[in-house]
């Protein structure tokens, strides 16, 4: 319990200092695949594998050998990694030589030199899910303990995570009112319309174009005042 809770100390500061140090989504992420490789015992290699609802894609790896087993899973359609992410649930494979879930992905696994795999769910955003997956050469690297350490590893990383996605969001929200109000201004001035007028013909084009109103907005600044 004492480990535990000592585990748990550690996974605070870990958390602290991803969202300290990490300015966007894809260096948390980064950053959490390193930690884990170095925090949890019987980790040689790490993944994060974010699913949407028509995407599949691993932005961050620690070695190749995870990302060739996260590869293969986006081939076939199936495998842990797929499962921890949409299951809420941890995954664990103690010999990808003796694996029933999986045989398709297990064989390949197996012969990549991949012996053993665990995959804790992260909760990215929304209808995004993720997994953390760890990899290793050795059958039976991840023990009890081990997945113990990495639900709550998980937990902690995935929190920290939310926080740097906020202030990402944020950013990208300051931004985009940032360029809109660049955009009008041109407009009002252009053709001599108020702050509301200028707005309203950015909305009709808009919506007459089938394009976000930021992207009409940036067009328009890139364009310049004589466009």
């Amino acid at each position: 319990m004492t480990e535990l809770a000592d585990f748990g100390a550690q996974m605070t500061r870990i958390a602290g200092e991803m969202r300290k140090e990490s300015d966007d989504t894809e260096a948390a992420l980064r950053s959490m695949t390193k930690f884990a490789v170095d925090a949890i015992p019987g980790a040689e290699y790490a993944t994060v594998t974010l699913v949407s609802e028509d995407t599949i894609e691993t932005p961050v790896m620690v070695g190749d050998l995870g990302g060739e087993a996260d590869r293969l899973q986006r081939e076939l359609g199936e495998g842990p990694c797929l499962r921890a992410a949409v299951g809420v649930l941890t995954v664990c494979i103690h010999d990808m030589r003796t694996e029933p879930r999986w045989p398709a992905f297990a064989s390949a696994a197996a012969e990549l030199g991949i012996r053993s795999m665990a995959c804790f769910y992260l909760y990215i955003d929304g209808d995004n899910s993720g997994a953390l997956n760890l990899h290793s050469t050795v059958a039976n690297a991840f023990t009890m303990e081990s997945l113990q350490l990495g639900e709550l590893f998980a937990a902690h990383a995935a929190t920290a995570l939310g926080a740097v996605q906020e202030k990402e969001q944020l950013r990208t929200a300051l931004s985009s009112r940032d360029i809109i109000g660049q955009a009008k201004g041109m407009i009002m001035e252009r053709y001599r319309l108020d702050a509301n007028e200028a707005f309203a013909l950015l909305a009709r084009l808009s919506q007459d174009t089938n394009t976000k109103l930021v992207d009409v907005a940036v067009q328009i600044v890139e364009a310049g005042p004589e466009s």
